[in-house]
């Protein structure tokens, strides 16, 4: 069976960010760290790490090689939360190590990497048959920066 990993470019800080994520996420743990002992075109022998962790039950590696190409929203790491007080936690502590709010539970973190900060409750309301219930779900989600599920559940109930 294939191992699946998402694979993540930082230029510098990659200890720095996965120490970080570790710390924040819960279940989640540092595997290992190498260095590439060859020379690369980002730089000679032992410039380059290798960090391979993982978050909550998904594998990821992190690669510290030197400037490539920025992250952007188009790969973003989804954490569903089960409560507002692990929403508000994480969230602040991404906030607190120098991340940027975004619109509908998205931030970005120092290191330019888009997270979403979501309850986990908030799929199984946009995935509802009755789509007027859905649509009010989502304008409500859209007009938030960090996720509030009381407002959230209020609209899913409302008959308004």
């Amino acid at each position: 069976m294939p191992k699946i990993v998402s694979h993540l470019w930082f230029a510098k800080d990659a200890g720095q960010a996965v120490d970080f994520y570790v710390s924040v996420i819960p279940n989640s743990a540092l595997s290992g760290t190498t260095t590439v002992p060859a020379e690369t075109p980002s730089g000679p022998p032992g410039s380059v790490k290798v960090i391979e962790f993982t978050l909550g039950d998904q594998n990821f590696m992190a690669l510290e090689a030197g400037p490539l190409d920025p992250f952007n929203h188009a790969f973003s790491i989804l954490v569903e939360c089960d409560s507002q007080a692990e929403i508000d936690r994480i969230w602040d502590a991404f906030l607190d190590n120098g991340g940027e709010p975004e619109q509908c539970g998205w931030l970005k973190d120092r290191w330019g990497l888009s997270w979403q900060i979501a309850p986990r409750v908030l799929g199984e309301m946009m995935a509802d048959p009755d789509r007027e219930r859905a649509k009010r779900v989502t304008e409500v989600m859209l007009g938030m920066v960090k996720l509030d599920i009381a407002a959230l559940e209020r609209a899913y109930r409302s008959e308004n």
